[in-house]
């Protein structure tokens, strides 16, 4: 049970999976998609780390699930892609049995793998503001190749992220973007988060930060755990983007 009611479940049907999601509910309207990464990653990720609590004691209602071969969903990574995430997340938004609907136009967070499905959702929805978290981007020849050696393979050749989409596609958004980058990060080169900024010229408003000592799987506990006043500036920039209310750099 939370401050603000009790966090509810969800089912909801994709191909032969049944994907497993929750919702947290808030005070007001504002309810955001979180979309976990890869590796052993799920939606409990961003409730561990101390966002979703957070986003809740601010206001912000917010529904995640797990992507095929992640927590409660299950199932075998090699039935699903890069691609096929961007189709899970696009059945969850268009479920009719979600608990509660997601703010249209559309709020996303998308943290590692899943910023670069945020990213994607961009070109078939509406999106309000796009919060983008150690973001990973990936080259279009990898999209729909099942997960396993043969995609390992694509993502691991020298810079392959340089022949992703990604930049081309923000370059046509319209919303409020918010970068999240860790100093640290062993897994994304800080020249992503800067090139996905400066393509996002028609944004209408875009921010980067670039949390200091952090790498890519600490960075939110970094800052609940150990700086909390850096956090709730963090925290008040996220709500300020979801609420569109970042100043234009």
């Amino acid at each position: 049970m939370s401050a603000t009611g009790t966090i509810e479940t969800f089912d909801v049907a994709y191909e032969s999976f049944t994907l497993k999601g929750d919702f947290h509910p808030s005070t007001s309207a504002c309810h955001a998609l979180i979309l976990h990464g890869a590796g052993a990653s799920s939606r409990a990720t961003a409730s561990r780390s101390g966002l979703r609590p957070a986003l809740q004691a601010r206001g912000v209602a917010s529904t995640s699930f797990d992507c095929i071969g992640h927590g409660e969903t299950g199932g075998l990574l090699q039935y699903s892609s890069v691609g096929s995430r961007t189709r899970q997340a696009e059945a969850v938004i268009a479920a009719q049995n979600l608990v509660h609907p997601l703010s249209k136009p559309l709020v996303i967070f998308g943290s590692s793998m899943g910023a670069y499905n945020a990213i994607k959702l961009t070109q078939t929805h509406e999106v309000a503001a796009l919060i983008l978290i150690v973001p990973g981007v990936y080259e279009p020849a990898a999209y729909d190749v099942p997960f396993g050696p043969q995609f390992s393979g694509i993502i691991r050749r020298d810079r392959s992220w340089a022949d992703s989409d990604a930049c081309a596609i923000l370059s046509e958004f319209t919303g409020n973007l918010l970068i999240i980058a860790a100093e640290h990060d062993a897994v994304i080169p800080l020249e992503i988060p800067d090139r996905l900024l400066l393509s996002a010229r028609k944004a209408r408003s875009r921010r980067l930060r670039v949390v200091a000592g952090a790498d890519h799987q600490h960075l939110f506990p970094l800052l609940s755990e150990e700086r909390p006043d850096e956090f709730d500036e963090l925290m008040d920039m996220i709500v300020d983007c979801v609420h569109g209310s970042s100043p234009r750099p």
